[in-house]
């Protein structure tokens, strides 16, 4: 058997190193992120889970902070979707209030390896200005959203200010519920925190709506 024989041999007998598969990547790199956090997870382990080295993540994403951005995308796709889903539903603002605070308990709260939301908490005290940069941009468009559905039911017009207090009211139950489940609160009592929460927002409702 010539050289080349056993050569090729081996090769095959080792097998040919894997491609690199983008998307898998994003997949790893998304669960990495939100079970630890965005400064926790460094490239050179990031690296090693993909299965690639350094410059090749460099290569394909440009850099640590392109990599979050691709996983944020996709949990927006997927595990995040639920806000621009229960938006974009039907119905009064006060039960919308209601069906987000729900849904966000069982969202952060299910997956005891991936806990709390990712874009409210993946970076949260990072010491990385771009990605803090990032976050805060995603969180300021989600705002914006908010208050353009609850606008739907008390326009500026008739009930000033009110579309913004109430996606204030969101936001900051949200976040309270994201942070809770990252620091143990079980699903249950997350879910009973955001029943408590649903029948205050109903009522900061107040006023009969004009439409939604």
């Amino acid at each position: 058997m010539t050289a080349k024989k056993i050569s090729e041999g081996n090769e095959t007998a080792r097998g040919r190193p894997r491609a690199f598969d983008p998307d898998a990547a994003v997949e790893t790199a998304l669960g990495l992120f939100h079970a630890r956090g965005y400064d926790a997870v460094g490239v050179a382990e990031l690296s090693q889970a993909i299965g690639v080295n350094p410059p090749s993540l460099y290569a394909a994403f440009g850099s640590k902070q392109g990599l979050y951005e691709r996983a944020v995308a996709r949990y927006l796709t997927r595990e995040g979707a639920f806000v621009s889903e229960i938006l974009a539903e039907p119905g009064p603002v006060a039960e919308i209030g209601a069906r987000l605070f729900a849904r966000a308990a069982e969202a952060y709260g299910a997956d005891r390896m991936h806990l709390g939301c990712l874009v409210t908490d993946g970076a949260r005290n990072s010491a990385d200005e771009g990605v803090c940069a990032f976050t805060k941009t995603l969180k300021a468009a989600a705002r914006d959203r908010v208050i353009a559905r609850f606008r739907q039911g008390f326009p500026p017009e008739s009930a000033p200010g009110k579309a913004e207090r109430l996606a204030d009211y969101v936001g900051v139950t949200l976040a309270g519920l994201s942070a809770s489940a990252r620091d143990g609160l079980p699903l249950e009592a997350l879910t009973e925190a955001a029943a408590i929460a649903g029948a205050g927002f109903r009522a900061a409702c107040g006023d009969p709506e004009t439409g939604g």
